[in-house]
């Protein structure tokens, strides 16, 4: 009797949580959740469905965008003149003129904020030469991400056959897109203004209301189409835990930003990240030989943490590292190693370890430069 009393709350305890989570998103196609450092799944409805989803497709162009500025490739303050064929597409946009010229910034704004289909387009052609030529590299960006449930055929997400991601695949995505932490200047905004100084002043305002009224929302993109209907990732974080929401499928906009906030409450009133390494924090220096600089500092390249059920105590784990053969030159930001998470003798998490910065190789010549150098000073071992 005492066991079936027990199983009895038990059962009381745990039913409501299983049914909330079962009720979270019930008007969209499929969603998930899932907590950013960690890479964990939270919830999950069909996350390998493929299905349209409009927009969102402008993250992986932004994911190629931000990889260009941060490599030097292109610049914030670059002037673009806009071709043509930009200015003539539909949909969302910011009314660009063929001729006109605007900031790569300016530009990335329209594309971040107001979902503008005209500006992407003409960013596509300055990185790719053409949208057909930037949407190949968009699907070789996606096969490098490890995704298969995700094929583009143009860079914004207007309805095409084709043409399709899920819900898992968009939230690896998003994933990607917020390792690019300048995104966040971006998304998080509610409104701004392009065309600033002049006559045709235009008055942006984020397709993304949760940035404005959820509480440490601050992205991450929108998307509607005929055939995708209302979708988003939403991304908020709270307390060191940073949460990606994805809803697809929704047949009212208002509807999608309720289950998606639904699905963020979720996450922050369950579950609760207990990090261990910053992102860029020091792990370990390594002597070298034949280099501009006598040692590597390796770094990790995200932060380090484990999910656990919120209320839970913080865990002891032991922390190990490898590390890759090192060749010279090494870029900042080269995976030189791993760090290994342990609970007892069991792997919980691995993350990569990176070069804090440029180390080049030295020529013959600059190797005997440097020994005689050391050897004026003394510093020979």
């Amino acid at each position: 009797m005492k066991k079936l009393f027990l199983i009895g709350i038990f059962t009381i305890l745990i039913l409501p949580l299983s049914v909330q989570a079962e009720d979270l998103i019930p008007n969209a196609v499929s969603g998930l959740l899932m907590e950013q450092s960690t890479g964990k799944i939270i919830f999950e409805k069909d996350k390998d469905k493929q299905v349209p989803v409009a927009s969102m497709t402008k993250m992986v162009a932004q994911i190629i965008i931000l990889e260009h500025i941060e490599k030097g490739k292109i610049k914030w303050d670059d002037v673009i003149e806009v071709s043509k064929n930009a200015s003539e597409m539909g949909g969302s946009q910011i009314y660009l003129e063929p001729g006109e010229k605007m900031s790569v910034k300016d530009l990335f704004k329209g594309i971040s904020m107001a979902s503008a289909n005209d500006a992407t387009v003409q960013m596509a052609e300055v990185i790719g030469g053409s949208e057909k030529g930037f949407v190949k590299m968009m699907n070789a960006k996606v096969k490098e991400l490890g995704l298969k449930n995700t094929h583009f055929e143009n860079c914004t997400g207007l309805d095409q056959d084709g043409h399709y991601s899920s819900a898992y695949d968009m939230a690896m995505i998003a994933k990607e897109l917020l390792s690019h932490e300048e995104i966040l200047n971006f998304s998080s905004v509610y409104e701004d203004y392009l065309r600033q100084n002049t006559e045709n002043k235009f008055w942006l305002v984020n397709t993304n209301k949760l940035v404005r009224f959820y509480e440490g929302a601050d992205g991450l993109k929108t998307g509607h189409t005929d055939a995708a209907k209302y979708c988003l990732a939403a991304t908020a974080k709270r307390n060191d835990m940073r949460l990606i929401a994805i809803v697809l499928g929704e047949e009212v906009s208002k509807v999608r930003n309720a289950e998606t906030i639904s699905l963020l409450d979720y996450g922050f009133n369950t579950v609760k990240v207990q990090r261990l390494k910053k992102k860029g924090e020091k792990i370990k220096e390594i002597p070298i030989s034949k280099g501009n600089k006598n040692k590597i500092t390796l770094v990790t390249k995200d932060d380090v943490s484990v999910l656990q059920d919120k209320g839970t105590k913080d865990k002891k784990y032991t922390i190990e590292t490898t590390v890759d053969k090192i060749k010279l030159p090494i870029q900042k930001g080269d995976t030189l190693g791993r760090i290994i998470v342990k609970e007892k003798d069991k792997i919980v998490i691995q993350k990569d370890l990176v070069s804090k910065s440029d180390i080049k190789k030295l020529s013959y010549f600059e190797l005997i430069l440097n020994t005689l150098k050391k050897a004026t000073t003394g510093d020979i071992n």
